[in-house]
Formats: C-alpha cells, sequence, structure tokens
C-alpha cells in the first residue's frame, strides 16, 4: 500500500471522482465530449492530485499539488451547477446535498494539509 492510500482525503476524493464519472456517464449525449469529459477529468484530478503531492519530497511542491486538487473540486462544482442549470443532470438519482457536503469535507481537509 502507498502512503497516500492511507489518507482520508485521497479515500473521500475517490468517491468523489466515483460520483463524477457517473454524473457524466449519465449525461445527454450532445454533452459527452465537453461537459462530460471535463467534469470526469476534473474528478479524476481531485484524488490524482492528493496522491501525486503526497509523493513529493519538499513541502512546497506538495502544497502545490492539495492547491491543484482544491482547483478541480471546485471545477467539478461548477460544472454541476452548470449542467443542473441547463436541466441535464438528474438530481432524483443523486444527492445534491451529499455531493455537496463531501465536496466542503475535502475541501476543507485539503486547506488542512495546504496549512500544514
Amino acid at each position: 500500500m502507498f502512503r497516500f492510500q492511507t489518507l482520508d482525503v485521497w479515500k473521500k476524493s475517490v468517491e468523489f471522482a466515483d460520483v463524477m464519472i457517473d454524473i457524466a456517464d449519465g449525461l445527454p449525449q450532445k454533452y459527452q465530449y465537453s461537459l462530460s469529459d471535463q467534469l470526469r477529468r476534473a474528478g479524476l484530478s481531485v484524488p490524482n492530485n492528493v496522491a501525486e503531492g503526497n509523493g513529493r519530497k519538499s513541502v512546497k511542491e506538495s502544497i502545490n499539488f492539495y492547491n491543484i486538487s482544491k482547483g478541480s473540486l471546485y471545477e467539478c462544482i461548477n460544472i454541476l451547477v452548470i449542467i443542473s442549470r441547463r436541466k441535464a443532470i438528474n438530481w432524483n438519482k443523486y444527492n445534491r446535498e451529499d455531493i455537496y457536503r463531501l465536496a466542503d469535507e475535502i475541501a476543507r481537509m485539503l486547506s488542512g494539509l495546504i496549512k500544514g
């Protein structure tokens, strides 16, 4: 097991990425090459950057990756707002409050890592 796999923020980020991929997969065909693709990439970026940051030797490098992860998390929320406004997401299938709560928890955990 790699060290990053023991981090709660990484575990929650993987859970968040799974939800983003599920949502992206369910978007209408006309959004598959734009919003869907961007949501998948941003969702995957959250745990990827936590893992990469945890593997860096310097604190400065680690913090940079944690900041990127936090930015990708916010990007996902922004995309969810846009697809929601376009009525392209089935909120009956996903609990918006749970998604936002998880994102907020991840953001707070990343802030903790950034502050040291």
